[in-house]
């Protein structure tokens, strides 16, 4: 099997989350590698891209966030399976996006530890964006457990306990 086969497994939902996952991450580590040779002319475009690549995987936490709040209402959800895609994704899919976040760690710190005190470091922030879209691949594609219906969780909508079960 490719690496691209494994870095993008076919016939898996969220292809378009995997493909921009790995865009990020080759966009990063080619400015990252640049930088390091030549860090004074590439000091604006790493902080950029570091930047934008943040930017970017914050938007998609928070919009995972709120996906997942909707379905945890009929779905037992954790930080494990929505972020880390833990037990709620094919393992393909968990491979590849786990792959994307390390090598932005592994390039984000070594990029940062040959170049310290440069603009190298803002590559540290880096990682939030295959976090988040790992966060959005979970939220949107991801099957969770169905959320018990026992009594406690019945009650807490209604308005008519107001808080008085103490």
């Amino acid at each position: 099997m490719a690496l691209r086969d494994r870095l993008l497994p076919s016939e898996v939902e969220g292809q378009d989350l995997l493909r921009a996952c790995w865009a990020g991450t080759g966009l990063f580590t080619a400015i990252a590698v640049i930088t390091t040779i030549y860090p004074d002319p590439m000091a604006v475009p790493i902080a950029v891209v570091s930047l934008g690549l943040l930017a970017a995987g914050c938007a998609a936490m928070l919009w995972a966030f709120r996906r997942a709040l909707e379905r945890s209402r009929y779905e037992l959800i954790g930080v494990g399976g929505l972020y880390f895609l833990a037990g709620c994704a094919p393992r393909s899919v968990q491979l590849s996006m786990m792959a994307a976040l390390a090598t932005e760690l592994v390039v984000a710190l070594a990029a940062a530890s040959v170049r310290p005190f440069t603009a190298s470091a803002f590559g540290i922030l880096v990682p939030v964006y295959a976090l988040g879209l790992s966060g959005a691949w979970g939220a949107r594609h991801g099957t969770f457990p169905p959320r018990p219906l026992d009594s406690t969780i019945s009650e807490r909508g209604d308005p008519s306990r107001n808080g008085d079960d103490v």
